[in-house]
């Protein structure tokens, strides 16, 4: 008879050295194409055209075109398409996207300098992932006893024995310390599913055996919500309606939160062929909070001075996150054979929150825009960021001030550079007056993909960020393509901007990482399709 056990998660051993891993920290890398609703409509194609409070956070000099003082407020709906309501999560959301002003002085005849402070979501979380497919010769606590046999951490494994609290733990087979690449998920599958132990009347313990059970399929559903939000301090100035220029000090608020059901079905090897040998399933609350501070440079050109063209560039530092992650986890077992139940628990817990570093890629960025006439304005650009440029890095400690004492993440940083790669935005964007004060506007951003088709969220790298891991699926998402169109009106010194948003990402779901020849791990075909509707209104004054 199976026991139950409701328990934390215990190390056994005290390590302050915390990091995450590729895959959760890329959450955080790049973001949506959100703002004003004159600038979503456009595409944001608006860097060298400027004038647009949202410049603010991508061409800082954007904020220098400015000739008024300006304030706006821009709400949205989000809606996910082809996704069924989980964890209370639907699939159509409302959104407060941005507010921010700009306050613009004349300090000669020549130049203007202008302060702003904008506020935006530069990410919103909030999506349904699902997916589910057929597995042959594997399964999630598969890889945990592969990952056993390989006895020590430098080769991607541990050696499983029991510690003083009477669990199962992933010992590093040359130090009597725990192995980094024994993660939570690992540790729920050790000790509930793959435990078999031998107790005498009085119920000491004996003996004790771990072994595996292959899956013929699985189920997976996850409800991301949070945002990541952008409070951007802006001072930029125009000088002789030539030459722009700008700084933005940029700091970051993460509040994300994922919980996600795996279920496999296990089954039994029995007379040349396979019987039910019922079912698992984990339960994981995901949840990262913390701060992080860019600085952004801009610069805006018009080299001709009887032509509106206009050059701008624009250069963003990391972000330097400091971060706080945490998980509660839960792992049903209901495997049987026949009427006799595997595993030595029904139910096994992991509960761990740590503090961790990541520094973002450097950010570069070029643009064009002209108007012609005061009906048409036209504008394009290109942003590059190499996402496998991200780090992971370990917190060690902390000074007199409290300021955190980091270092690279080295192992997860080559798991980093295999599965990411450099991403490229197009952007491209038309607005069109038929009146004065009636503005149409059509965009299009194109966003390469960051991932690497063969990346892998490698379960075996020797890295505290594969430690505190407590699910084992990854996305390689594709290039994203946005359309965008808008609608603005102006009614005295009151802009009203309208503007709709349809994006698309397709990507391909993985339950785990490969870890034999002649499997299928049911890598699945999963799509992110969105529309967002803006409305923003503004105030010159």
């Amino acid at each position: 008879m199976k026991k139950t056990l409701l328990a934390a998660f215990a190390l056994g051993i005290i390590l302050p050295a915390a990091a995450q891993d590729t895959y959760e920290s890329a959450r955080l890398l790049g973001s949506d194409l959100n703002g004003t609703a004159r600038y979503v409509g456009m595409g944001g194609a608006m860097e060298a055209l400027g004038a647009d409070i949202s410049t603010m956070g991508t061409n800082p000099a954007g904020i220098g075109l400015f000739r008024h003082s300006t304030a706006s407020l821009g709400v949205g709906l989000v809606s996910q398409a082809d996704a069924k309501e989980f964890d209370g999560l639907g699939k159509t959301n409302m959104s407060f996207d941005q507010i921010g002003f700009v306050y613009s002085a004349r300090i000669s005849s020549h130049s203007i300098v202008n302060v702003g402070f904008n506020y935006h979501k530069s990410k919103n979380f909030d999506q349904i992932l699902s997916a589910a497919n057929a597995l042959r010769g594997c399964s999630q606590n598969g890889l945990t006893f592969q990952k056993g046999l390989k006895a020590d951490e430098a080769h991607g494994g541990y050696d499983l024995r029991y510690n003083e609290q009477n669990y199962i733990m992933g010992y590093d087979g040359r130090n009597n310390y725990r192995s980094f690449c024994y993660s939570e998920v690992d540790h729920m599958n050790a000790n509930s599913l793959m435990l078999t132990e031998i107790l005498d009347n009085k119920g000491t313990l004996l003996d004790w055996s771990i072994d595996y059970m292959d899956a013929n399929a699985y189920s997976f559903d996850r409800a991301h919500r949070g945002w990541i939000a952008d409070y951007d301090f802006n001072i930029s100035g125009n000088y002789n309606d030539r030459f722009y220029w700008g700084l933005t000090v940029g700091i970051k608020d993460v509040q994300y939160k994922g919980y996600s059901e795996y279920g496999e079905s296990l089954v039994l090897h029995q007379g040349g062929g396979e019987v039910s040998g019922g079912s698992v399933a984990i339960g994981d609350d995901r949840r990262i909070k913390g701060t992080g501070v860019n600085i952004k440079f801009g610069a805006i050109v018009r080299p001709m001075e009887e032509s509106p063209f206009r050059i701008g560039a624009y250069i963003h530092t990391p972000t330097w996150y400091e971060l706080t992650s945490s998980n509660s986890s839960l792992l049903v077992n209901n495997a049987y054979d026949g009427e006799t139940p595997i595993g030595a628990y029904d139910d096994m817990s992991s509960q761990q929150s740590y503090d961790f570093a990541y520094h973002t890629p450097w950010k570069f960025g070029l643009s064009l825009g002209t108007t012609i006439g005061r009906e048409l304005a036209l504008g394009a650009g290109y942003e590059f960021t190499d996402y496998s440029a991200s780090q992971n890095r370990i917190i060690d400690g902390y000074d007199y001030y409290d300021n955190a004492e980091t270092s690279k993440d080295h192992a997860m940083k080559q798991n980093t550079e295999r599965s990411l790669k450099g991403v490229s935005t197009f952007k491209l964007g038309v607005e069109y007056k038929p009146v004065p004060d009636v503005a149409l506007r059509l965009g299009y951003n194109y966003l390469t993909s960051g991932y690497k088709m063969d990346g892998v969220r490698d379960m075996t790298v020797n890295s505290p960020g594969t430690m505190y891991a407590s699910t084992t699926d990854y996305v390689n998402w594709d290039d994203t393509q946005r359309l965008t169109c808008g609608v603005g009106f102006k009614v005295g010194k009151m802009n009203i901007d309208l503007a709709y948003q349809l994006s698309k990402t397709d990507g391909e779901f993985h339950p785990f990482q490969q870890y034999a020849t002649g499997m299928d791990t049911g890598v699945t075909k999963v799509t992110n399709k969105r529309s967002q509707g803006l409305l923003t209104i503004g105030y010159t004054f």
